[in-house]
């Protein structure tokens, strides 16, 4: 609508890309500090399931959560109680619910979660359940169903069901996820590949998966090489470190890794490894190192470890698979070299030849090679982490993240843009 002669008259459209049919604020006829304090408005609750708040999902959710306007949103998160990142999260004023009896694999005790998960939203009267992870959806689209939660949003951060599940399990966390997706407003994911497979496996209907790459915090990394990083690893400057961040499991293949820093080890003698994190394959990492007659530092779970990749000469992910790579992304915010497994989204990031090196998951061979010719060629490889840097400054900070998660929140709300972007 627009005013026309005192007379507000339909069809008119709202300049500057705002909404047909609205009219426009008019500007403000005296300061915010004279006049008398405006009421508080109702605040948008939007709750987050998610399985574990832990790693780079976890990492994602969490950033997703804080850099929303606290004076347009109040943020829960629900998920599987432990790891690293509740305390964070509670510190920076995200309302936290660790839902007693939540894994991480399907078990009888879910029905008992879902219970709880319908208590929580019944209560609260979430406008928005935003879902994350094959169960965490399944369980929190359910749950939001039968509460008839208005807006159910969910987000893709991979899709490649595990390859070691049994074909059998394999198949019914896909019935769960096609199940769900008609309790689905809108679908997000985390590269273009994650949204292409999502709609390849029929996960989601074409056409309505939106690309909401997955923000890092790059307020606390450095933009370059930290000699003091390399100090804190215990590797003198002059030797060539090649490292990798993340959980010690099946996921990550950090045997793979092992494997790789043996065969290069055997050519360079001199030549160092090192793997930052933890997980339930430390053990197996310790015996295959010791096996193969190479020294690998493994220095446990790391809260600066996205700090300590800038003291890497070459950074490695062996994934077999991947939504994106928290610590890849995080390591190219570095300007590190890396070589990475072409899995999921990954490929999306790392483009071969100008932001890294890809090599097939499950072949130590392939990285062995990777890697070797990034040492023999610091020219390049200097120049293709400077472009993956570049690519992840411009296209990963927080503010963009959240700036579509509201955008896309008020599209199924049916709100106007905002004046101003979310977290200013």
């Amino acid at each position: 609508m627009e005013m026309r002669n005192g007379t507000l008259v339909p069809g008119a459209a709202r300049s500057q890309g705002r909404l047909t049919g609205w009219p426009v604020t008019p500007p403000r006829v005296a300061s915010a500090s004279v006049l008398p304090p405006p009421p508080a408005l109702p605040r948008i609750k939007v709750l987050h399931v998610i399985t574990r708040l832990q790693a780079g999902a976890g990492g994602n959710t969490l950033l997703s959560a804080q850099g929303m306007d606290s004076a347009r949103y109040e943020v829960w998160i629900a998920g599987v109680p432990g790891g690293d990142l509740w305390d964070s999260a509670r510190a920076t004023g995200v309302r936290t619910v660790e839902v007693p009896g939540f894994r991480h694999t399907l078990t009888p005790m879910d029905l008992l979660v879902l219970w709880r998960l319908v208590r929580l939203v019944r209560r609260e009267r979430f406008t928005v359940v935003h879902t994350h992870s094959a169960k965490g959806g399944f369980l929190g689209r359910v749950a939001a169903r039968l509460c008839h939660t208005p807006v159910v949003v969910h987000t893709f951060h991979g899709v490649s069901f595990h390859p070691y599940q049994s074909r059998g399990r394999r198949g019914l966390y896909r019935c769960l996820e096609r199940v769900t997706r008609r309790f689905t407003h809108g679908f997000l994911a985390v590269s273009p590949r994650v949204a292409e497979q999502a709609v390849t496996e029929r996960l989601a209907s074409p056409g309505r998966v939106q690309v909401v790459p997955s923000a890092v915090d790059l307020a606390h990394i450095p933009g370059r090489f930290d000699p003091l990083a390399r100090r804190v690893l215990g590797v003198p400057r002059h030797t060539a470190l090649i490292g990798t961040i993340g959980r010690l499991d099946t996921q990550k293949a950090p045997l793979d890794f092992v494997r790789m820093a043996a065969a290069l080890h055997a050519e360079r003698p001199g030549t160092a490894f090192v793997m930052i994190g933890d997980g339930p394959l430390a053990g197996d990492v310790r015996r295959l190192a010791a096996d193969l007659g190479v020294e690998v530092i493994l220095t446990g779970h790391r809260p600066d470890a996205a700090w300590l990749a800038s003291g890497l000469d070459v950074f490695v992910i062996t994934s077999l698979y991947e939504g994106l790579g928290r610590a890849l992304t995080e390591a190219l915010a570095t300007a590190r070299p890396v070589v990475a497994t072409a899995v999921n989204g990954v490929p999306d990031l790392v483009e071969h030849g100008a932001t890294g090196l890809l090599v097939p998951p499950g072949d130590p061979p392939a990285a062995v090679a990777a890697v070797r010719w990034l040492l023999d060629h610091p020219r390049e490889a200097s120049e293709m982490g400077r472009q993956g840097q570049r690519r992840v400054r411009g296209t990963f900070a927080p503010q963009a993240m959240c700036a579509a998660l509201d955008t896309c929140y008020r599209d199924l709300l049916g709100l106007p843009p905002p004046d101003r972007a979310p977290g200013s």
